[in-house]
This record gives structure tokens, C-alpha cells and sequence, in this order.
């Protein structure tokens, strides 16, 4: 192959900004190759993940330990690889409900099985230091997509009393590994803010605090000088959207206690991002920030950072809607008044918890002026009127899908009753339109808790609709 001056230019400039780029940038820029394709959703259960771990004890380099069973009799796992003297612990899903790193953790496995050109960096953290993850600490919980365990408890309040088999299971390991490091593994509401301003909280950090009153001990500085640099690299792809978990100890949770008992604990909270629903592109990040995390570790980079910078991190706060509508007229009694809707939407579940479709809800009014969504729209000089029921009750939701549904909503329908829907969730979720059952008889207003389903119009013209939450211009 011939190359001109100017291509052979091109490409020198190419390589050499590929060897100037950071590790941790190479490896995000890789990461399709070690994405485990079988998981694509937040929903998934233990019944999906446990192959996937069993197939690992056949690879070379690691092993996978089962640690003991939850409530209900699922195994818990731990897996290993690594060979150096310093013990890494991670664990995910102590909450059900809260998935995003245990997928990650997934693509972590995959990362390290690979051979190509990260050789070098997986040498670096596996000679280094030793890792024990263990995914999905809580299967009862995640197979119900809930929280708590079987029990009905949480378990990151189960430290001390250590009533759940799954605390018992995570306290043991902690003390027979007497861990340098752990990784408290989470999901935080989508909610989350990084201080008072629009930008969603995506990924938040947490040395937790071992005392009422907060000291720092060598302990828990490297837990923060850890945290900096972690920042610093997620800076690159999600500017401002780091946020500082509130640090006030609690005596029964696990982070608080571990960092206690001699383990530098990070916490990591998975919080929103714009157009992730199933937070694969924050799935994405943790990756990434967890291979850095090892490496640095591995290599004791952490060092080179003031656990000052950490509070430089701004604090997580919650000033975040699904959609804010700002400046609409409400009329009561022949008076108009101004106020702000603050809509979320909340997740319906179906398919033994496996799937959802999206149900709306008012959750706040009047001036929300400090307030912020991920979709956010100023309806000044319009009214808000209340969405009508279509008169023709549909069989079924396939009839609703064939409604000429923008049409209905330029006419001021927003919701239709339906005889039958019973197995047909997987239409629901993509229905314009809102749906209710033959018998209902809905009113929609203004109020905290109603549906948000109105028409915004403009000198007596719709001009725009929210149906079940979500805005639709006409």
C-alpha cells in the first residue's frame, strides 16, 4: 500500500495521539469489545447471571467460589482472579433493584478474560493486587426487582445485627480477606442533581464516614484520594455530572462499618443520564472507572492525589423531574393563576418483573423556578385544560394502535378505555395515547398525584398536549 506525504502525515498524527491518550480513554474506547451482549437490560435475574459466572471457574486465571445461599436458596458467588498481595473486595446488588455494576462487572470479567492489546494493563492489576467480586449480593431481591431482601430487610442496614444470611455472607469474606480495598456497588434515583442545578448526579462517590464525627484516618483518605482520581477521569465524559454522596455516618450500614473495621471503602452510586433508560451508557462508565479504579490500586497512583480535591466534588441534592412545565395557566373558578408541574414517571411492572411500561404522575406545583427536568418546557401564555376520555370504549389495545392518535389529541383526547387488556403490556409501552379500563371513569386536574393528562392551548388553539407525563407537540 502507498501512502502520499499528506497520508503518511495523517496517519503519524493519528498514532501518536492514540500513544499521548490516558489507558483508561483506550480502554472506554474498546469497551464493545468486552460487553457481555446477554445482558442488555436493568431487569435480569439471577438465573440469567448465574451461567455466566459458573463458565468463568473454566477460564484460566479464575476461579469462582460459591459463598453461601440467599433466603430462598440462590447461590451467592464470588469471583477471583489476580495474584498479588493486596485484596480488592467489590460487591453489587446489595439492593435488588439497583443493577447498573453488576453488568459492569460482567464487562469487567470478559476485560480481563481478553488477550490483545491491554496485555500490559492487565498484567500491571493482576500481579498487583487481588480482586474478590461478588455480583449480585441480593438474587431474592433482584429476582422481584426490589430493594430489600427476602426477609423484607435492607441489607445495608444489617451490618451489625447481620440477621440475613447475605450480611453474614459479606461480612466473612470481608474479614477473612481483611480487604485494603472495597467497592459498595449502587444505584441512586435518577433524581439526583450535582448541587442546585440542572445537571443529573450520573455517577456519585462516597468515602463513607467510619464515626459521628467524620475523621479521616489513612483509611479513609485513600478511599478519597481514590475518588479524585476517578473524578478526574469521568470528567471527561460526563462533565458535572459527578456528585459527593452525603457523608453523616450510619452506624448500621455496611460502607460505614467496613471503613471501620480497616477496609478503604468507596461507594459508587449509579444515578441518571439524559436518554438511558436502561443505563447502558452509565453501565459504560462504571467499566471504565472500576478498570482505572484497579489500576490505580495496582500501581498506588492514588498517592499522587490531595484528598482535598475530594471536596471540591459538589454534593448530591434533588432538584430534578422527568418533565417540568413552567408558566402554565390554571383556571379555577373563571380565575387564571400561574404555576409550574413537576411530572416523573414511574415504572409499571409485568413479565414476573422483567419489563415495565411508563405510568405518569404530578408530583409538585406552583413556582418551581429552583427546579430542573430532563425535559423541560415553557408553556407562558398557555392554559392547561384537562384531557377528555374518547367515547368509543376499544376491544383491545391492538384497536388503540390503530387510533389516529395525534388526531384524538388535537380534538382534546388524551385517554381511551379499553375491554381487554390483559397480556398486552408489551403494547402499552409504546401507546401514545393513555389507556384505562372499560369501567373507569377518569377526570384529570392539576393536582398533586393526578395523571398528567391536559392540553396546552393558546388563544383557545391546542398547541401542545401531555399525555400520561410526556409533552407532545400538535
Amino acid at each position: 500500500m502507498q501512502y502520499t506525504l499528506s497520508g503518511l502525515l495523517i496517519l503519524l498524527f493519528c498514532q501518536l495521539s492514540l500513544a499521548q491518550q490516558p489507558v483508561y480513554q483506550q480502554v472506554y474506547d474498546a469497551y464493545n469489545d468486552y460487553r457481555e451482549e446477554s445482558i442488555q437490560t436493568r431487569r435480569f435475574k439471577h438465573s440469567d447471571i448465574e451461567p455466566i459466572l459458573l463458565k468463568l471457574d473454566e477460564e484460566k486465571g479464575f476461579e469462582v467460589n460459591k459463598l453461601g445461599e440467599s433466603i430462598e436458596g440462590r447461590a451467592i458467588y464470588d469471583v477471583t482472579f489476580g495474584s498479588g498481595k493486596t485484596q480488592v473486595l467489590l460487591w453489587s446488588q446489595m439492593h435488588g433493584d439497583e443493577s447498573t455494576a453488576t453488568m459492569a462487572g460482567l464487562d469487567l470479567f470478559n476485560f480481563f478474560m481478553a488477550d490483545d492489546a491491554f496485555n500490559e494493563l492487565r498484567n500491571t492489576i493482576l500481579n498487583n493486587i487481588t480482586v474478590h467480586f461478588i455480583p449480585m449480593l441480593n438474587p431474592d431481591g433482584a429476582e422481584v426487582f426490589e430493594r430489600r431482601n427476602a426477609l423484607g430487610v435492607d441489607m445495608n442496614r444489617d451490618a451489625l445485627r447481620l440477621q440475613s444470611p447475605e450480611s453474614r455472607i459479606l461480612k466473612n469474606i470481608r474479614d477473612s480477606l481483611q480487604a485494603d480495598f472495597g467497592f459498595n456497588l449502587h444505584d441512586q434515583s435518577v433524581y439526583y442533581t450535582t448541587g442546585i442545578k440542572p445537571e443529573a448526579a450520573t455517577i456519585s462517590f462516597l468515602p463513607p464516614a467510619y464515626n459521628y464525627a467524620k475523621d479521616i484516618n489513612p483509611v479513609r483518605e485513600r478511599a478519597m484520594q481514590v475518588i479524585v482520581e476517578l473524578n478526574e477521569a469521568l470528567q471527561h465524559y460526563i462533565k458535572g455530572h459527578v456528585g459527593r454522596y452525603n457523608d453523616d455516618f450510619e452506624p448500621r450500614a455496611f460502607g460505614d462499618n467496613i471503613q471501620k473495621w480497616g477496609t478503604s471503602t468507596i461507594l459508587i452510586e449509579s444515578g441518571g443520564f439524559p436518554d438511558d433508560p436502561e443505563k447502558q451508557r452509565i453501565r459504560k462508565l462504571n467499566f471504565m472507572i472500576l478498570v482505572k479504579a484497579l489500576h490505580s490500586i495496582a500501581t498506588k497512583n492514588y498517592k499522587n492525589y490531595n484528598r482535598e480535591d475530594y471536596w471540591n466534588i459538589p454534593e448530591n441534592e434533588r432538584y430534578l423531574y422527568d418533565l417540568l412545565v413552567r408558566n402554565v395557566k390554571k383556571e379555577i373558578n373563571g380565575k387564571l393563576y400561574t404555576v409550574d408541574v413537576g411530572i416523573n414517571h414511574y415504572e409499571a411492572e409485568y413479565n414476573e418483573h422483567s419489563r415495565y411500561f411508563k405510568v405518569g404522575s404530578i408530583r409538585e406545583l406552583g413556582d418551581m423556578s429552583t427546579y430542573y427536568g430532563y425535559d423541560m418546557f415553557d408553556a407562558r401564555g398557555m392554559t392547561a385544560v384537562p384531557g377528555k376520555v374518547y367515547e368509543e370504549i376499544q376491544p383491545d389495545l391492538h384497536a388503540v394502535q390503530k387510533l389516529d392518535a395525534m388526531e384524538l389529541i388535537s380534538q382534546g383526547y388524551t385517554t381511551v378505555r379499553v375491554k381487554d387488556m390483559e397480556g398486552q403490556e408489551d403494547i402499552r409501552r409504546h401507546l401514545v395515547l393513555d389507556v384505562v379500563s372499560e369501567d373507569a371513569s377518569p377526570t384529570y386536574t392539576l393536582e398533586i398525584g393526578s395523571r398528567p393528562n391536559f392540553i396546552l392551548e393558546e388563544a383557545g388553539t391546542p398547541k401542545y398536549a401531555v399525555v400520561n407525563g410526556f409533552l407532545r407537540e400538535l
